[in-house]
């Protein structure tokens, strides 16, 4: 069958292998019916390819829950639960997860393999900082355990490994004990982009904190933007947020996506925003996933898909290469409706792991003529100023690059050869970076 990333670019046709039980897993691979590279596939929210290959093994059925214990404030689950089934489960009994990506319908698996990180890495790191274990199966059909004192080469392979190191089956997190998930949100205008760094240095200390920019914006209004902190409330419900969610069913017109109406959008957003600016009480849904409220909002960009664009770039030339990226994406009047900066801490010690400490931003690209090359010239700032992109949102980045850009991929390839000596586990991503 044919399946994409969530950027709907490349398709490839593919094996989908979906065992309904965690005790199949090794069974399925000990018989050795899988021919050629394999990929584990969670909620297929990667936006390129990083979860395409020649055979797909689904974790759909690994969606059980197996332990939840107040005492170490921990939850035990299987790879196959998305952060909504946590959050669903979890927010009654007052705790939540204390790292969230853009989308509650991220798998745990792929949580772990992207090392996902949020609107609050300057204060709290990824995701795989607060994990506490998970069990692995190999290429050879051994399960073996992974934490950050067992197993550690394969556990800081695997947290940010894109699924190249074996099949996470179940994990098991740390939660996070708040007073109400009700967010407390300060809206504050930045005129332009030096405002946003001062406004966003001057409230580190805010948990989350998140810009939305105008990357169309020129010259003294360059990166001009709306700067949302927020803290949980200390009262309010303590309530699983049920959706009753619109719906794209279609396909929108690739021409209805282009310079006019994006500019337009974000002219309309800037200043409704600006004219909304302060501080009122949301409930944590329109704060962390407020996409998932349209279904199937990929389709806005046309039957082509769209290639969303994540980079990071450190503390020390951050502001000048932002600067840069933004007065090229603006010129070529290509930017997107949108487009986020965050600010990251230091790195961890996971090996593929994307933050480092600095400043992230994400631009989505129509999949359109000529957006190769522009992607291309913003590869060249991202490289100049030491930065690097995100593999959960690639699906054209340069081996050359991601070498460049990925200091301890050496280190990388030596602990998957041990862990997976075949090459079982490979994706379209994996050989186009050369990591397989």
């Amino acid at each position: 069958m044919q399946l994409h990333g969530w950027g709907r670019f490349p398709r490839a046709d593919a094996e989908l292998i979906e065992p309904p039980s965690a005790e199949l897993f090794p069974e399925i691979f000990k018989s050795e019916r899988i021919k050629g590279s394999l990929i584990a596939r969670g909620g297929g929210r990667s936006y390129g390819d990083s979860a395409l290959s020649k055979n797909i093994i689904s974790s759909r059925f690994l969606d059980n829950f197996l332990e939840f214990d107040e005492t170490s404030e921990t939850i035990r689950c299987g790879a196959g639960v998305s952060i909504d089934m946590l959050l669903r489960t979890i927010i009654p009994t007052g705790y939540f997860l204390p790292v969230l990506p853009g989308t509650g319908f991220v798998s745990v698996g792929g949580a772990i393999a992207a090392d996902i990180h949020g609107k609050n890495h300057h204060t709290d790191g990824s995701f795989c900082d607060h994990l506490v274990r998970f069990s692995l199966l190999l290429a050879s059909g051994e399960i073996i355990e992974c934490s950050p004192k067992t197993a550690i080469d394969a556990f800081i392979a695997t947290c940010g490994g894109m699924g190249l190191t074996g099949v996470i089956l179940d994990a098991t997190l740390k939660l996070e004990k708040v007073p109400s998930v009700c967010i407390k949100r300060e809206s504050i205008v930045a005129a332009n982009l030096e405002d946003c760094f001062d406004l966003i240095e001057d409230n580190e200390s805010s948990k989350y904190s998140v810009a939305w920019i105008d990357c169309l914006a020129k010259k003294n209004a360059l990166g001009r933007s709306i700067l949302h902190l927020a803290e949980h409330n200390a009262t309010g419900l303590q309530k699983y947020k049920s959706r009753r969610r619109l719906s794209i069913p279609f396909n929108i017109p690739a021409f209805l996506v282009n310079k006019h109406t994006t500019r337009l959008f974000n002219n309309s957003f800037y200043h409704l925003r600006k004219r909304t600016a302060g501080t009122n009480i949301v409930n944590y849904d329109s704060y962390f996933f407020p996409l998932d409220n349209i279904k199937n909002w990929n389709r806005v960009f046309g039957q082509k898909g769209f290639f969303q664009y994540q980079l990071v770039i450190p503390s020390d030339s951050a502001k000048r290469g932002m600067k840069e990226i933004l007065n090229v994406v603006a010129n070529s009047g290509k930017g997107s409706f949108i487009s986020v900066l965050k600010k990251f801490s230091k790195s961890n010690e996971n090996l593929l792991s994307f933050p480092e400490a600095g400043y992230t931003l994400t631009l989505d690209f129509k999949n359109e003529p000529g957006i190769s090359p522009l992607m291309k010239k913003l590869d060249d700032i991202v490289l100049a100023h030491c930065g690097r992109l995100y593999l959960a949102k690639d699906a054209r980045m340069s081996e050359d690059m991601f070498k460049k850009s990925y200091s301890n991929w050496e280190k990388f390839i030596e602990i998957k050869n041990r862990l997976d000596p075949n090459g079982k586990f490979a994706s379209i991503q994996s050989d186009r970076i050369g990591l397989t």
